[in-house]
């Protein structure tokens, strides 16, 4: 099974993203231009004060300069409470009409003492193996 994984990470204000995508090959079709796409996220909570999750916002550009924007209510149904030091994490995915893509985005976040932030997402690859060929 051929997967090309990439990451991307950024920190706001103590939060820290990390992602990691992978091209499913099983649940793609390519002659339907149909590419799944699954990613990963790690959110830490490096801060020093305890910080909310609750909701999200998704740019994702497809390999024609598509765009489709996503935004909801926290992730996969949670919206977690992170104390410092520790994590969440989760799986998703994405289904693109090409075998090339981009996701960004942010995650808005809620603080103890009611002050908002942004946490940003910093833009990781979809990318089919070999699709450059």
């Amino acid at each position: 099974m051929s997967r090309v994984q990439t990451t991307s990470s950024a920190t706001t204000r103590g939060v820290l993203v990390e992602v990691r995508s992978q091209f499913l090959e099983e649940q793609s079709q390519p002659a339907l231009q149909r590419f799944v796409f699954a990613y990963e996220i790690t959110i830490t909570n490096n801060g020093t004060e305890v910080v909310q999750l609750h909701s999200r916002h998704w740019v994702i550009t497809d390999g024609l300069g598509d765009v489709e924007e996503v935004k909801g209510p926290g992730v996969v149904g949670e919206q977690p409470i992170l104390s410092p030091g520790e994590s969440f994490r989760y799986t998703s995915g994405a289904v693109l009409p090409t075998a090339r893509g981009t996701m960004r985005g942010t995650y808005q976040m809620h603080r103890g003492d009611g002050a908002r932030f942004d946490a940003e997402i910093a833009e990781f690859l979809l990318e089919r193996p070999f699709s450059l060929n």
